[in-house]
């Protein structure tokens, strides 16, 4: 499933294409009403964890989802003949996005776009998240924080790629309990540095000099201490962990 930064990453690259732009919008699938929003303007595209908000001018917002299979294509052409599937294709007179396979497709209003809100966690990539919410819903959570930081009611937006480099990066073993207020900070102020690389690269980025690698994630060995990388079910995702850069 795309984690935070790739959603991020989408939600940039289409406010900068769509918003203030009048938009063509179909459904080749069928599985989504576009009539409320064809030929009506786009006023922002924004991502809160891993959802995505088109917000389009006298119409409910529109939450995507994109789940394990979802996908956008771009079209520098806009008159290419979307696939067959798509589910729903947002086109200018100078690109179209098509979505395939999301998960969730679907209009919200103002009642049910708050409740979303309302559900997640502070996000990392957004500006306004707050460090201090941060802070006290980890310290709240009663669990692991290998558990704490997939619930997207804690904090939004990170999946099992992230938990992995981000827990190592501070030390912090995901079997852990009872975390304090600094660690909780360390690992926020932590996410809130690498995510932002994550997004722009367009993959996890846990060492700026070496992008394309990763410290325990599905390693064998800990890329920084050669020790063999524990792993483990939880939270119904593989954990990773280095015994001696992350003691238990």
């Amino acid at each position: 499933m795309p984690e935070g930064h790739l959603i991020h990453r989408h939600a940039d690259e289409q406010h900068a294409a769509l918003s203030g732009r009048v938009v063509r919008a179909a459904s080749p699938q069928g599985r989504f009403d576009p009539r409320p929003y064809d030929g009506r303007a786009v006023t922002g595209v924004e991502a809160v964890g891993k959802h995505l908000l088109y917000h389009v001018d006298g119409a409910p917002a529109i939450h995507v989802h994109l789940g394990m299979r979802g996908l956008f294509l771009r079209h520098a052409d806009p008159s290419a003949a979307p696939k067959p599937g798509t589910r729903l294709r947002l086109a200018t007179d100078e690109v179209a996005y098509d979505l395939i396979a999301p998960i969730q497709c679907e209009p919200l209003g103002p009642q049910a776009l708050a409740a979303l809100r309302a559900s997640l966690g502070p996000d990392p990539l957004r500006r306004d998240a707050a460090r201090s919410e941060a802070v006290e819903r980890l310290t709240a959570f009663r669990g692991p924080v290998g558990a704490a930081v997939l619930d997207q009611g804690v904090w939004a937006g990170i999946g099992n790629a992230w938990r992995a480099e981000l827990l190592f990066l501070t030390g912090l073993h995901p079997a852990a309990r009872g975390i304090g207020p600094d660690a909780a900070a360390r690992l926020w102020e932590t996410a809130t540095a690498y995510m932002p690389l994550g997004r722009d690269a367009g993959q996890v980025i846990s060492d700026p000099d070496a992008p394309d690698e990763r410290w325990v994630y599905k390693r064998e060995r800990c890329r920084r201490c050669g020790a063999a990388v524990r792993t483990w079910q939880l939270a119904s995702r593989t954990a990773y962990a280095c015994p001696v850069d992350q003691p238990g």
